[in-house]
């Protein structure tokens, strides 16, 4: 997961007089600890806004908080960079053998009942909840909580923060979740219906109950360097 930067407050602040694609004339004069985005013209900071905006910045990975605030995240090192890699095609394999759901990558924005948009590393869900979604929904963020996903942990990422998403997702109604944290070897496991277990260098990811037939080897995870 890439770490994210302080809180940009998108709730007080009136819609910008900016053009879309557009960025202001002090933007094109670079300065240290500045982030710079590119804003849509003025419309309501609502879903299709934060939609807009991500567009206009795919550089950056941009989470919305249940607050309304943004969370800017920095592209991940190239260690994390490929152990993401390696979970997404072995979930992605097992996901076209299986055929009831459907794989997605850190890039896809899901809308949650308490307001956030959040990014997992990777999510699946269910192909007979994506039918009843719109065309339009379906090309933009999905107003849905994934059925299982998994959150991989980055060497600058803060483990409580890690923690504190975890459980966002499962209140919001998500029925599996993992996170995984390479430097101490561990992945918790997070369930709507019991408190999360720590499952110290486990070899595979597996539950038979959602998940059957699915056998994710962490062999690779574990190791450093590429």
């Amino acid at each position: 997961m890439p770490s994210s930067q302080p809180l940009i407050s998108t709730t007080p602040v009136p819609p910008p007089r900016i053009a879309a694609g557009t960025m202001t004339p002090e933007a094109t004069v670079p300065t240290p600890g500045r982030i710079d985005l590119q804003l849509p013209s003025e419309m309501p900071r609502d879903d299709d806004w934060l939609f807009a905006l991500c567009q206009a910045n795919r550089a950056l990975r941009i989470e919305r908080t249940s607050q309304g605030d943004l969370e800017i995240m920095s592209p991940t090192g190239a260690e994390t960079g490929a152990r993401n890699s390696e979970l997404n095609r072995h979930v992605g394999n097992w996901a076209a053998a299986d055929g009831r759901g459907r794989v997605f990558d850190s890039s896809t924005g899901f809308l949650l009942p308490n307001g956030a948009m959040r990014s997992p590393d990777l999510a699946w869900v269910q192909r007979v909840r994506l039918a009843e979604l719109s065309a339009p929904q379906k090309r933009q963020f999905l107003p849905l909580a994934p059925d299982a996903l998994i959150e991989l942990a980055s060497p600058s990422d803060a483990p409580e923060t890690l923690h504190a998403k975890m459980r966002e997702w499962r209140d919001n109604g998500v029925r599996l979740g993992w996170l995984i944290l390479p430097e101490q070897r561990q992945v918790w496991r997070y369930t709507p219906e019991a408190e999360p277990v720590c499952l110290d260098h486990p070899a595979e990811l597996r539950d038979e109950d959602l998940l059957p037939g699915l056998a994710v080897p962490l062999g690779g995870i574990w190791e450093t360097g590429l």
